[in-house]
């Protein structure tokens, strides 16, 4: 089973996160199968390629919480 998770990214106390296909198995900075946009916290930026997003949730993904609610204030979720 698939996810779209966060994967942690950047130095201490500068957190910056990936949000990744990876296998529910994985652990969080296991081996992901692609990289589908970005977070940034303190900025407040977000990146995100909707069509591959779109892609994997069509296949059956399921986002976790965070990325959920990611989704969902980028309009691609209702």
């Amino acid at each position: 089973m698939l996810k779209l998770r966060l994967k942690r990214c950047g130095r201490k106390q500068r957190a910056i996160y990936r949000i990744v296909a990876i296998d529910v198995r994985s652990r969080r900075e296991g081996i992901d199968l692609r990289k589908v946009g970005f977070y940034d916290p303190i900025k407040n930026q977000t990146s995100l390629n909707v069509s591959a997003i779109l892609d994997f949730l069509e296949k059956g993904a399921q986002p976790t919480g965070t990325v959920y609610s990611i989704l969902r204030k980028a309009e691609l979720l209702k």
